[in-house]
């Protein structure tokens, strides 16, 4: 092979991995700016009721949110929804990049309050599985047990890595950590993304909130994100420009459907619920 060709090779496969970055990037801005919506819906919802002494309106979006007399339980429910907002909150300040480079306490910091409420979150999602339980079938629930349960494993390899100053290992845990956490996100926003295809309430009940179509996305809420995400460290490693290019359409697909819910959920959920 000539210095032309492999100059040509050379540019190619550069070209993809530019194609894969604009994907990724994308994908995670309509992460962020999705979960600083939901953020702001939580804290009018939740923190509005809470404002005003009417605990009672938690059971608008929560049918378990609020049980009269039970104390723990409530509390247990409120600490929930408020490490949602502080993961929510803490992973965009340890995603910049002048905060990684320029300021490293800060990092260091924010990424260990991070952990912490990333498990407790995890910790008070299983609790509340256990004592008050949830809409949907038991094959549901048990998805989002081990929604819980993931974000336990990544959180706990994300610091341990960042212990022993493995950079790289690190910050794919901690991404990890991230797709996971989003996984309750992430299930709202595939849920109006596919009402938003279909008009219509297909493969589940929306009376019961079960059927086929919600059990499957109990997993894939995790699953399926996390997934992608390991395509895309296969891409980034490889180098290979079709394996790169097919992860690029990839992720601008997920991309695609993920604005689709969040448009669905933001003005069919969210937006209403704050009124």
């Amino acid at each position: 092979m000539n210095t032309a060709t492999l100059a040509r090779t050379g540019a190619s496969t550069w070209n993809a991995i530019g194609w894969l970055k604009l994907a990724t990037r994308a994908c995670l801005a309509v992460a962020l700016i999705g979960q600083l919506l939901f953020a702001t819906y939580v804290v009018v919802l939740y923190g509005g009721a809470l404002a005003r002494g009417t605990l009672e309106d938690w059971n608008r979006a929560a049918p378990h949110g609020y049980v009269p007399g039970d104390g723990l339980g409530n509390l247990i429910f409120g600490s929930h929804v408020l490490f949602t907002v502080v993961v929510v909150l803490g992973v965009m300040v340890q995603l910049l990049p002048a905060i990684r480079q320029h300021a490293p306490a800060i990092h260091r910091w924010n990424g260990r309050v991070y952990v912490l409420a990333a498990l407790l979150l995890a910790v008070g999602g299983l609790l509340m599985l256990a004592t008050r339980g949830t809409v949907g079938s038991a094959l549901q629930q048990l998805g989002t047990a081990a929604n819980g349960l993931a974000i336990m494993v990544c959180a706990a390899l994300a610091w341990r890595h960042a212990r022993a100053r493995r950079v790289l290992q690190h910050r794919r845990w901690a991404l990890r950590l991230f797709v996971v956490v989003s996984g309750v996100w992430f299930f709202r926003v595939g849920l109006m993304a596919w009402l938003m295809v279909h008009q219509a309430p297909v493969g589940f009940d929306p009376k019961t909130f079960t059927g086929p179509f919600l059990t499957t996305l109990a997993y894939a809420q995790f699953l399926l994100p996390l997934a992608l995400l390991e395509l895309v460290f296969r891409a980034q490693d490889s180098g290979r420009r079709g394996f790169v290019i097919a992860t690029s359409v990839a992720v601008f697909v997920f991309t695609a459907l993920m604005a689709l819910g969040l448009v669905g959920a933001t003005l069919m959920m969210w937006w209403p619920r704050m009124h």
